[in-house]
């Protein structure tokens, strides 16, 4: 009777054993995302009734790799959707279809759709849509290297081919004297200090090379009267290249702010200048990123994926 006991204590435990076994089994990780692991129980529940085969579970698996990278995007993004824009693309999709909006209620209901349910999936479709825009702009990556290459091919073919067509653009021949911000000169009495030279230079009290020798922070400039001899704007800060271009020849301009600090500048002269190379460097540059936005474009999910930790076990 011992032995029989024993026996049977000894087979309800190897039961047990084998159970907590294939529990474990089960609940076993089989990847991470990010450092979120993935069971093997919720790759079993999406493969479902298909054949439980190699395959299958590596299409399930990376289906729920993707769902947890767009989820994570969606948080991470913190974008919103305002009631306000869900409600423009509900008017725009019934105009779109002839309707008005109450007549759009009307064929909701009519096909059993729940209108608040049909708001919902229009701002996830709105949300997912600006996440993917969102993704798409991040994995675009020029180099230098890379676009003077392109640049110099292109600039090179079509000159054999015969199809150059030059490019001019304006210089500008500019001299400026610049305040930088100190806690003894802030934005105020930066702009007000500047609006005096401003004043005695036009008044003719003191010449603008003068001015730009005692007070420009630009020691470089300020040494040469503040000329920065004959350049395109865009190699100056926008704020600098903006006023550059809007100046009249022979004009001093107000004061304004880069991140430099406070300036007044004037453009001395202006010239034609050869852009070519330039422009196909520009053009090269332009390629470049469409190319690269069109491969994301086919597959934003895979630039989730080059962002991410993913670990396969």
């Amino acid at each position: 009777m011992r032995v029989f006991s024993f026996k049977s204590l000894l087979f309800i435990l190897i039961g047990l054993l084998s159970l907590c076994t294939n529990a474990q089994a089960v609940e076993k990780v089989v990847a991470t995302v990010n450092g979120i692991p993935i069971l093997e129980s919720q790759v079993r529940q999406v493969l479902g009734k298909k054949a439980d085969t190699e395959k299958n579970r590596t299409i399930s698996l990376n289906h729920i790799i993707d769902d947890i990278l767009v989820h994570q995007a969606i948080q991470q993004s913190g974008i919103k959707i305002s009631p306000a824009k869900v409600d423009q693309v509900i008017e725009n999709i019934a105009a779109q279809n002839g309707l008005t909006f109450g007549q759009l209620l009307d064929v909701l209901d009519h096909q059993g759709i729940n209108y608040q349910l049909y708001r919902r999936q229009i701002a996830d479709q709105m949300l997912i849509a600006e996440v993917r825009n969102q993704a798409i702009g991040k994995s675009v990556a020029v180099t230098r290297e890379e676009v003077q290459e392109l640049g110099q091919q292109l600039f090179l073919r079509s000159k054999e081919q015969g199809n150059q067509q030059k490019v001019t653009a304006t210089e500008y021949r500019v001299r400026h004297i610049l305040l930088k911000l100190s806690p003894l000169l802030n934005d105020l009495q930066a702009k007000s200090k500047l609006n005096k030279i401003r004043t005695d230079i036009i008044s003719g009290k003191i010449s603008f090379s003068d001015a730009a020798l005692q007070h420009s922070k630009d020691y470089l400039s300020g040494a040469n009267g503040g000329d920065l001899g004959f350049a395109f704007p865009d190699i100056y800060a926008p704020n600098f290249a903006n006023v550059v271009r809007t100046s009249k020849k022979g004009a001093v301009s107000l004061p304004f702010k880069t991140e430099f600090g406070w300036h007044i500048l004037e453009v001395t002269d202006t010239r034609k200048a050869d852009r070519t190379k330039e422009a196909y460097l520009q053009k090269a540059y332009e390629q470049i990123v469409n190319q690269q936005l069109q491969h994301a474009s086919k597959d934003w999910v895979s630039v989730l994926r080059k962002q991410a930790q993913i670990k396969i076990f």
